[in-house]
């Protein structure tokens, strides 16, 4: 049996411009801290404790996030998915509820698929139609000069109860064949995506476009927009993540 840890958090307007933060709970490994928000946004820390997630780990982030209420969350470090004694998967889940007019901002840093790690991700988020949402997601495959352990990696976003995206990755050892070849990542080990959900879009929605050789545009029918971008290394990859969130984000 693995380590199983779950964070909880939930962010609710706080009458005065604000938001406030009844719940803010973590174990284990996972650690919470309240920081400094922009403008009436909350801003929480998740902090690992230990290393983690290791094989047979099974780790939850949650957000509840109320009506009107904005929540910032980040991480203070790169996450290590590492090999576990017994060779099973380690798991980690994020999940995080929009409320009507409610704001978030999820951006981690990046995740770290090390030589013989076995990693299922899973990231679900339910937006209510006027809620708004910022989502990165990095992924590094390998430390430098290390083949990458197998990474499978699923995001689903649904918004008024309707689906919004649905897309799943598996890349490393395990993985389906042709991963890295031209049709799939082409031999790059950095690859990330910034998902933008905004009511505005409704109105004036992004048009597609190519961002360099390895980054595209995609509008969805959100109304939302997805950046997806292949790089070399993470440092290339956050360039190319920012520039867009400069573009589309808020």
């Amino acid at each position: 049996m693995g380590l199983r840890a779950t964070a909880r958090i939930a962010a609710v307007a706080d009458g005065r411009g604000g938001t406030a933060l009844p719940l803010l709970v973590g174990d284990g490994p996972l650690a919470l801290r309240r920081t400094r928000g922009e403008g009436a946004e909350a801003g929480v820390m998740l902090v690992g404790a230990m290393s983690a997630p290791l094989g047979g780990d099974h780790l939850s982030v949650e957000a509840d996030v109320g009506p009107g209420a904005r929540l910032g969350l980040r991480s203070a470090a790169a996450t290590l998915a590492l090999p576990g004694r017994g060779g099973a998967p380690a798991r980690y889940d994020v999940r995080l509820t929009l409320a009507e007019a409610a704001a978030v901002r999820w951006l981690p840093e990046p995740l770290v698929s090390v030589r013989g790690s076995d990693l299922r991700v899973r990231t679900r988020v339910e937006l209510a139609a006027t809620a708004r949402l910022l989502l990165r997601e990095e992924q590094v495959l390998g430390r430098t000069g290390e083949d990458p352990g197998l990474l499978r990696s699923r995001l689903t976003v649904t918004r008024g109860g309707g689906s919004l995206l649905d897309q799943e990755l598996a890349c490393g050892p395990g993985a389906p064949g042709g991963w890295d070849g031209p049709a799939g990542l082409a031999g790059h080990r950095a690859l990330g995506q910034l998902l933008v959900v905004d009511p505005a879009f409704a109105e004036n929605p992004p048009a597609a476009a190519v961002l360099g050789e390895f980054a595209a545009v995609t509008p969805l029918a959100g109304p939302a927009v997805l950046v997806t971008a292949l790089a070399p290394d993470a440092l290339r990859l956050r360039e190319l993540l920012d520039a867009a969130c400069a573009t589309y984000g808020w």
